[in-house]
């Protein structure tokens, strides 16, 4: 055994975040753990990695065993390379050698009386060396190094690295250290489709156990053989990968939706009984006999089903003409004389939903951004048909201002929609009174992502340009808003690394190349089928 959770409670601010949790992680198992935002993973992970006390129960970790936990940016040496970053798992190894090779220097210079002595050391070493994998860390390294996307910036300081390409630094350096336990926080974030295609292999080979946090259903289904699900503070287990776990929940909450049914008849009969009849003298005996009958059963909590959750409706003010979009030679760059993208032609119609696919730094949220004026092209036109009205959801969020609070935004963009519309429309992506008043730059990404959502809800676009749109969102929030950009009778230009959201919803993939733009019709599966 790897970790055990006993009777685990968690408290903050008064307010329960963990109850009463029992969990273990045995050798070699690969877990899912699933939950809506806010419901205590981040805190469960903590508690974990020891980063946070408990405040009831205990946990043990196994300590003959290790324990690994990829944090963003954080153990990273600035001033290294890629490849000497990732080198210095091996530091042990590398003096291992570096004494190997002195002994061979030695040895060719020993005198024969010393040689005996040396070749016993020698022998003792490289066994060792063979032992502990020191043929191998080199290949392993390259490997890494290929299949995060990193061949060209092998050579680059970690200081001139992107947030995001630190991020994935951190992530290969800890798969190269092969922890017995490896806990991986949303490690697809930042990966472009051809790295998640490679990890999922990594992670399905893996000989140790792994506990990874995720929303990107695919990934889940691809090597886990278990989900933990937290809900009401709570962990379910389920066995099998993340398809397995609907499928039993759904049965799950069929069953708990009957039951709770058959004890809310009991118990309404109950309370018209005991209202009726404790009044008369001649029942008031039997009423309380009822009464105490009705305190003495154990509630069943209502199902979530019943409970609110965010509601998404994307409506159009009016249909746009037949041509949407038409970009013809276009090319773009980024610095003097150098171009980023070159050829990139493509046409859209009304109702096309097409999801724009490329390798990371390709330029894809540069191409969106030039589509809608935000920045300039070099070479090509780019041309809007008749009646076009656009929403934008930026990923990095920069079209919301963070020192405004989330109502003085909604009303600085539609000064002419009357209070009770936009509260309405922030209640329905699950805004409280509360937190309406809240600045911006307090919010969480999961937040300010419902945020563009309700302004693009209250614009009512007949385009929608949508860049990562399911980034910080919880599964659930994802399903509701695949289920509405579905209903939307718009056309949606859309960029996702989240495979099952891009094969529910595309019409059509675009696949972008530093060269050349090639469009497939169909869905994500479609598309690899025409592939390959």
């Amino acid at each position: 055994m790897l970790v055990q959770l006993n009777s685990v409670t968690k408290y903050f601010d008064g307010n329960t975040i963990l109850n009463k949790i029992n969990f273990k992680i045995e050798e070699g198992e690969k877990i899912g753990l699933v939950g809506v935002n806010g419901s205590g993973k981040s805190t469960l992970l903590s508690l974990l990695m020891n980063e946070m006390e408990v405040s009831e129960g205990s946990i043990y970790r196994n300590p003959h065993r290790k324990i690994g936990f990829v944090k963003q940016m954080s153990d990273l040496t600035m001033t290294n390379t890629i490849k000497e970053e990732l080198t210095t798992v091996f530091s042990g190894l590398i003096q291992l050698q570096q004494e190997i090779q002195r002994l061979e220097v030695q040895m060719s210079q020993s005198e024969t009386q010393d040689l005996e002595t040396l070749l016993t050391e020698y022998g003792q070493k490289t066994e060792s060396f063979a032992m502990l994998g020191g043929y191998e860390f080199e290949a392993k390294i390259d490997s890494i190094i290929s299949g995060m996307g990193f061949n060209s910036l092998k050579e680059t300081k970690i200081q001139q690295l992107s947030g995001g390409q630190k991020t994935k630094l951190s992530l290969a350096k800890q798969l190269l250290e092969e922890p017995d336990l490896l806990v991986l926080d949303e490690p697809t974030n930042h990966l472009d489709l051809e790295a998640i295609l490679w990890l999922e292999n990594f992670l399905f080979q893996y000989r140790g156990a792994i506990l990874v946090v995720s929303h990107d259903r695919y990934f889940l289904d691809k090597f886990i053989q278990s989900v933990v699900e937290l809900e009401r503070h709570q962990i379910t287990r389920y066995k099998g990968n993340y398809s397995s776990y609907v499928s039993q929940k759904e049965k799950n909450e069929q069953l708990h939706w009957s039951r709770f049914k058959q004890q809310e008849k009991e118990v309404k009969r109950l309370e018209t009984y005991v209202e009726k009849h404790i009044v008369r003298a001649t029942s008031a005996k039997s009423a309380k006999n009822k009464q105490k009958q009705l305190n003495r059963i154990d509630r069943i909590d209502a199902p979530l089903a019943s409970l609110k959750s965010a509601y998404l409706n994307f409506e159009m003010e009016y249909p746009s003409h037949k041509a949407v979009l038409t970009l013809e030679d276009v090319a773009l760059s980024v610095k003097p004389n150098e171009l980023l993208l070159e050829n990139v032609q493509f046409k859209i119609e009304r109702g096309d939903r097409v999801a724009l696919l490329g390798s990371n730094g390709v330029g894809k949220s540069t191409l969106l951004k030039s589509i809608i004026k935000e920045l300039p092209y070099a070479e090509g036109s780019i041309k809007w048909g008749g009646n076009t009205k656009i929403g934008y959801y930026d990923q990095e969020f920069q079209s919301l201002t963070p020192e405004l609070t989330v109502l003085e935004e909604m009303r600085q963009t539609f000064p002419e929609e009357d209070d009770l519309t936009v509260r309405q429309t922030l209640a329905s992506l699950l805004f409280t009174q509360e937190n309406v008043e809240k600045r911006i730059k307090d919010l969480s990404g999961g937040e300010k992502g419902k945020l563009i959502f309700a302004k693009l809800m209250l614009a009512k676009p007949n385009v929608l340009i949508l860049d990562e749109p399911t980034n910080h969102l919880d599964l659930a929030t994802k399903d509701m808003l695949e289920k509405s950009l579905i209903n939307f009778d718009g056309t949606i230009f859309f960029v996702s690394h989240d495979r099952y959201f891009i094969n529910k919803l595309a019409t059509h993939v675009l696949e972008l190349t530093p060269k050349k733009t090639t469009m497939y019709l169909g869905d994500y599966q479609d598309y690899l089928a025409k592939k390959d």
